[in-house]
């Protein structure tokens, strides 16, 4: 059943990481507007990376043709649930929330956070992240939910 779940997901450090540089790279681009929001200015693994506008900038929410919720367009943790579910068909069961919300401290290391059905790892943990692990920073804390 670990394994079912052992699929890596790197949410904030290795993902914001990419999208803080998607938003370098296109930044002078949108500064004169030839960027629309919603217009892919990249993919990860196959999934649509989606200009948002200025940082502040919501447009809305993005559901799946199932009516799953993927949050507010294209924000990160919209962008951390779309890449999960193109990539690995995964939903999480409480689909709202921030990126800080996807991490429950009082879960036990390498057990899973059922609100997330991801295994969840906390700093110093002896497992190592992996590609498609994601990474939660809060603070001083840093933790880790695979798949």
């Amino acid at each position: 059943m670990a394994n079912r779940y052992k699929k890596s997901v790197v949410l904030f450090l290795g993902l914001s990481l990419f999208s803080f540089i998607v938003y370098a790279q296109f930044f002078d681009q949108r500064q004169t507007g030839a960027q629309e929001v919603g217009q892919v200015v990249d993919q990860f693994n196959g999934v649509n990376v989606y200009y948002n506008g200025q940082i502040s900038h919501v447009s809305g929410r993005n559901l799946t043709k199932d009516g799953y919720n993927l949050g507010q367009k294209y924000q990160c943790v919209e962008f951390i649930k779309r890449y999960y579910y193109e990539r690995f068909k995964h939903k999480m069961p409480d689909s709202y929330g921030h990126a800080k919300d996807f991490f429950d401290a009082s879960i036990a290391d390498d057990h899973i956070n059922p609100k997330r059905n991801l295994l969840q790892f906390h700093n110093g943990s002896p497992t190592q992240p992996k590609v498609d692990d994601i990474i939660v920073l809060a603070g001083r804390n840093m933790v880790m939910l695979p798949l």
